[in-house]
């Protein structure tokens, strides 16, 4: 675990001494290299499934993958960066990419935590530095108000988890999570274990985002910078289904009967922010639903409490971190280069960047769960073991996939295809780092169709 930690918190004295000319090449390196050490975190030798470094930091099947993905996510923040930031002064560049870096530190502790205390603290740190990111450097005016919604809603649904988490201390002494999942399950039966139950769960269906609790999510990524937007969309939303499946191992008892409203609602919300996708204008709008969509499938998953449900969240999760990504990256290079996010005012720009159109096509069909990629492989072990709990969910799934698959196109379509505008005129061409960037993004993806069990492997 400190092989890596220890290496991303030395990259705060190193930004600040590095000479200008040399900052995003130094700071790009070396996350570059810290992304490579954690691949190393894949090789699992314990036979209890937790590696760990300390008492405090371990790793284990389930937390690995979104590790990995938290440290392979800062050296293409950088890349993506590189190009806006070059003209504000270089304090503000070091300032920025400072930021991202403590948010690294702070993820990493939060998925290495064994104890949920500090998984909390961490969990609340990170709204530090991605609520700067938006309201310091986002684009529009309403970053402010963009920022209040996303602190304000975190916030709310994260104080009851405070309180449940104090309370689970004194009734079981421990909050570890090494020791958690081998005490007696409590005995949950009053009516003020089910608000307990509730706060347990709520600061991470607000984070997931839930539909009905996602009015923040849109907002936050379409005035966040690209950085912003990537960390949100790949890491920070996976905080919240992650924390889901820690906590639902010792809700047990309660989850089946009270987990019926948020699985419906989870589904309900499929349809509903896959609808509204299909009604979009703004581009960075519409890969925020599509966001929102997919995690209440993965929301879903993990209230259902079966082995299935449970990989195919994580499996989800990952292709969904990566995929989403992609397309806040090239929602942005578009946007540098058109400086517009509306999709009627950017067309047709299949004719003058065909390469770019070629990662615009396999970045869609990602989203809508082409085969044999990972996307399909979680939304279809979701979609069966929903089948299982009740045949009428595929009423609701089998449209909210179709729906997906009609707004990736619609995407694809509006911003690629069709008559080039007359006021489009002497575009930048795209630089070889661009391609770098969508390159070291999709290639995981594509890859894991090969080894899926890098990100399954805990079930077994």
């Amino acid at each position: 675990m400190l092989k890596v930690l220890i290496p991303t918190v030395m990259l705060f004295p190193t930004i600040w001494l590095t000479s200008p000319k040399w900052l995003w090449t130094t700071s790009t390196a070396n996350s570059l290299l810290i992304a490579l050490t954690s691949l190393t975190w894949f090789k699992w030798t314990s036979e209890t499934g937790w590696t760990s470094s300390n008492t405090y930091l371990a790793t284990d099947p389930l937390s690995t993958p979104l590790l990995v993905l938290t440290c392979w996510l800062l050296p293409l923040m950088i890349l993506a960066s590189q190009n806006h930031m070059t003209p504000e002064p270089i304090n503000r560049q070091r300032s920025y990419i400072m930021l991202l870096t403590s948010l690294q530190t702070f993820l990493i502790m939060a998925f290495g935590a064994t104890e949920i205390i500090m998984f909390y603290i961490m969990f609340e740190a990170t709204l530090i530095p991605t609520l700067i990111i938006i309201t310091r450097w986002g684009n529009q005016t309403e970053r402010l108000n963009a920022g209040t919604y996303f602190l304000f809603y975190t916030l709310a649904g994260s104080l009851p988890l405070l309180v449940a988490l104090l309370l689970l201390q004194h009734s079981t002494g421990t909050l570890s999570m090494l020791v958690l999942q081998y005490t007696q399950p409590l005995q949950l039966n009053s009516w003020g274990h089910m608000i307990w139950w509730a706060s347990c769960l709520i600061a991470f269906l607000v984070k997931m985002p839930l539909y009905g609790v996602h009015l923040w999510l849109p907002k936050a990524h379409v005035e966040a910078p690209v950085a912003g937007s990537m960390v949100l969309a790949a890491v920070l939303l996976k905080l919240g289904g992650y924390g889901m499946m820690r906590m639902m191992v010792m809700l047990d008892p309660l989850s089946k009967e009270l987990a019926y409203p948020f699985i419906i609602l989870a589904l309900w919300g499929i349809i509903m922010t896959g609808s509204i996708c299909l009604r979009q204008t703004d581009l960075k709008s519409l890969i925020a639903y599509s966001s929102v969509s997919h995690m209440g499938l993965v929301a879903g998953g993990i209230l259902i409490q079966t082995p299935w449900g449970f990989s195919g969240a994580i499996i989800l999760m990952i292709a969904h971190g990566l995929v989403s990504s992609a397309l806040f990256c090239l929602a942005n290079t578009t946007y540098e280069r058109t400086r517009s996010r509306t999709m009627m005012l950017a067309r047709g720009l299949q004719v003058i960047f065909p390469l770019t159109t070629v990662w615009w096509f396999i970045a869609n069909l990602a989203n809508l769960a082409l085969p044999p990629l990972p996307n399909l492989m979680g939304e279809l072990m979701i979609i069966t073991t929903l089948f299982n709990w009740s045949p009428w969910t595929i009423l609701l799934t089998g449209l909210g996939t179709l729906i997906t698959a009609g707004y990736s196109l619609y995407m694809f379509l509006m911003s690629q295809r069709g008559p080039v505008p007359n006021h489009i005129t002497g575009l930048q061409p795209y630089h070889t780092r661009e391609h770098l960037l969508m390159t070291l993004h999709l290639l995981p993806v594509i890859l894991l169709v090969a080894k899926p069990e890098l990100m399954w492997g805990w079930c077994y």
